[in-house]
């Protein structure tokens, strides 16, 4: 790892170390990994490693915290096939900003913040950050193969897009994978694993997944599991602002991991997600 690496995994761990609402593997919910998952290419080929949900139990008091609670208003907010054009009404506007405004005195943005003040990437007042978190995730933007605003950072990463109704793009989000699967519109399909990854475990924090939504497929996603909207808001949004790379090498807690993200035009996050190279 190179010094700023090492950095960034220090504020990374002080972030980890201070989301108090993060869930308790075992205690506050419980996953069935169950088999790999195959070489899916579509829904319904056969190749499906579960019989059953990767969800067992979440302890839905949780979904009662004002930041929980605000994330989960925003998720309905939102056309899935990318292509179509968004239109944000001003309750959705309103919704946007009252989630920003519970998150930024959260302990982890606040760390984020501070940290990213020091480096002079971001403005020193709260408003003016906000104004700069909007920008970074609210803002529609034309996906690849759009003429017209289709998507923004927040609704490919925490929502989940669809491309020719066919292939899951982004989705990287634990709490819109269970209330979907929940609802009946997830497959859960299998972990994934390679030669070079480690095999998943049920009491650990990061999975890759295959699933299907709706009738498009995820051949392989990464997400993290039980974490707080503010943890990955800040740690999304500080690898994003810090590094010019579309991968970030971080280690804290049990995981070295890499941090996958892409910039759309340097100033939107196209996609952005962990992905789990060891446990430490």
């Amino acid at each position: 790892m190179t010094e700023k690496d090492l950095n960034l995994s220090a504020m990374v761990q002080e972030l980890w170390d201070n989301d108090m609402s993060r869930l308790q593997p075992g205690l506050d919910y419980k996953i069935s990994l169950q088999s790999k998952a195959g070489l899916t290419q579509s829904c319904n080929d056969g190749n499906d490693g579960a019989a059953l949900p990767l969800f067992t139990f979440v302890n839905e008091n949780i979904f009662k915290k004002e930041t929980f609670s605000a994330f989960i208003s925003l998720l309905d907010n939102y056309e899935s096939d990318a292509g179509e054009p968004e239109v944000v009404t001003p309750e959705e506007e309103a919704e946007n900003h009252k989630f920003l405004e519970l998150i930024i005195n959260t302990p982890p943005m606040k760390i984020a913040h501070r940290y990213l003040v020091e480096k002079q990437l971001s403005p020193k007042t709260t408003g003016e950050f906000k104004q700069q978190l909007y920008c970074i995730w609210f803002e529609l933007y034309a996906r690849r193969g759009s003429s017209r605003p289709d998507s923004s950072g927040f609704e490919h990463v925490f929502v989940g897009e669809t491309r020719g109704g066919r292939t899951v793009i982004g989705f990287h989000n634990w709490i819109q994978l269970y209330l979907q699967e929940k609802l009946g519109h997830i497959d859960y399909k299998g972990y994934s694993v390679n030669a070079n990854s480690p095999k998943p475990d049920d009491n650990k924090h990061i999975l890759a997944l295959q699933f299907s939504w709706k009738n498009g497929i995820k051949p392989k996603g990464s997400i993290f599991i039980g974490v707080s909207p503010e943890f990955e808001f800040a740690l999304y949004t500080l690898c994003f602002l810090t590094s010019p790379n579309e991968r970030v090498k971080v280690s804290f807690s049990l995981y070295e991991v890499e941090i996958v993200c892409h910039h759309y035009n340097q100033k939107h996050i196209g996609t952005t997600y962990p992905v789990l190279t060891k446990y430490l």
